[in-house]
This record gives structure tokens, C-alpha cells and sequence, in this order.
């Protein structure tokens, strides 16, 4: 059997899931009228799961595993550690400069975007999420704390 790559994306998916289960298995469930607060990543964790064997049960559909191009990679990591940098600074800087600041450094550095029309976007972007979750959903999000 050849090893392609879907194979190796869907086995990824299905870890993932089986991770994301095993680490919201404290959370309260719930009910369908009303859910806990673990209801919405088991779902998304076993949809993910489901998804991730359709791909593997279609994987003769995807180019073998050792034929992938990795030009891509340089990218990705760059992205991934721009996205981890965001991650720790998410509790100290609040939501609002860290977004701004992510989605600024995503569209500069990596995108390379015009500044003015990226920081326009950002904004845009994050005022809207903001509004969004602290007014209409009442969600507490962190605030700048230095």
C-alpha cells in the first residue's frame, strides 16, 4: 500500500479530535436545551474526527506522500510562530491590541500588504469581532494588563 497524503492528513485530524476529547472531558456537557460549556468542542472534535477518516477512507484520490511539495512549509511556520506569539501575549495585551497586532503582522509580514489598507482592515476586523462577542454575545474577552 502506498502512503499518501491524505492518509497522513486524516490520521492528523483523527489524533487531534481523540486530543481535543480527551482534554475537554472535564467540561460539563450539558443538554440540547441547554449545553455546557464542553458541548461545542466535542462536537467540533468529532466532527473533525469524522472528517478526518473521510479522508483517509478516499486517500487513493490524493498524490503519494512522498511526492508533496514542501515549498509551502517557510510559510506555514512563519505563520505558526506569528500565531504562538499572539497566543502568549493574548492575556497580557487584551483581545483588542493582540488581534490588531496579529492580523497586522499576518498581513504585513507574511502577506505583504499594503500598510495602510492592512491596518484599515485590521481594525475593521477587530472592532467588529469585538463588538460582536463583548456586546451582543456578553462574552468577557481580557483586557490590557501590564
Amino acid at each position: 500500500m502506498t502512503l499518501r497524503a491524505d492518509h497522513v492528513a486524516g490520521a492528523f485530524f483523527i489524533l487531534f479530535g481523540i486530543v481535543v476529547h480527551a482534554l475537554s472531558g472535564d467540561l460539563p456537557t450539558g443538554q440540547l436545551s441547554m449545553p455546557g460549556s464542553g458541548f461545542m468542542p466535542k462536537i467540533v472534535a468529532t466532527l473533525t474526527m469524522l472528517f478526518g477518516l473521510a479522508l483517509v477512507l478516499r486517500a487513493k484520490e490524493s498524490v503519494p506522500f512522498s511526492e508533496v511539495s514542501w515549498s509551502g512549509g517557510q510559510h506555514a511556520l512563519l505563520v505558526t510562530v506569528i500565531t504562538a506569539g499572539a497566543i502568549a501575549l493574548y492575556e497580557h495585551l487584551g483581545f483588542i491590541v493582540t488581534m490588531l497586532l496579529l492580523i497586522m503582522t499576518l498581513l504585513l509580514v507574511v502577506e505583504r500588504r499594503h500598510p495602510l489598507r492592512a491596518g484599515l482592515y485590521s481594525a475593521a476586523l477587530v472592532l467588529f469581532t469585538y463588538v460582536c462577542f463583548a456586546w451582543m454575545l456578553k462574552t468577557p474577552l481580557p483586557e490590557y494588563s501590564f
